[in-house]
């Protein structure tokens, strides 16, 4: 059997109050157009928790602390152009510096949506897992 390669990624669900941090995706060639949370690849010798980290100040312009997240949830995900992905979401409610799009060529803005009324251009995963009341750690999404 032959080996295949995962892509890891790290996300943020940044909460405030009963709202979640989404930014709009563009030029990126993936889910350009949809809403999605902040995140990024994981680099080769980084734990996730550095990535989560550092895509937080990349992409929002804040910083955030170990100490401050959480580990939310865990997907193994084949994305719609075949890769497959392990993403490991983290929550975060505190954070320094005020959240601002330092990536406007990638992201067409940064907005705070309740998770009832999610846009309809949320990236499909991303909405079921901020949608539901979670009761498990992990998912399998795309495989069907």
């Amino acid at each position: 059997m032959k080996k295949h390669t995962l892509i890891p990624a790290a996300y943020l669900i940044l909460r405030k109050e009963d709202k979640v941090l989404l930014l709009k995706r563009k030029n990126t060639g993936y889910e350009d157009g949809n809403f999605n949370l902040i995140a990024g690849h994981v680099k080769r010798g980084e734990p996730f928790t550095d990535t989560v980290i550092r895509e937080a100040y990349e992409e929002g312009g804040i910083n955030i602390y170990k100490k401050d997240i959480t580990p939310y949830f865990i997907t193994h995900h084949k994305a719609k152009d075949k890769s497959e992905r392990i993403n490991i979401f983290f929550t975060c409610s505190k954070w320094k510096g005020t959240i601002k799009n330092m990536e406007p060529e990638k992201c067409d803005k940064l907005q705070w949506f309740s998770t009832k009324s999610l846009p309809k251009n949320t990236t499909p995963f991303i909405k079921e897992i901020l949608k539901k009341e979670l009761n498990h750690f992990f998912i399998e999404y795309g495989w069907e």
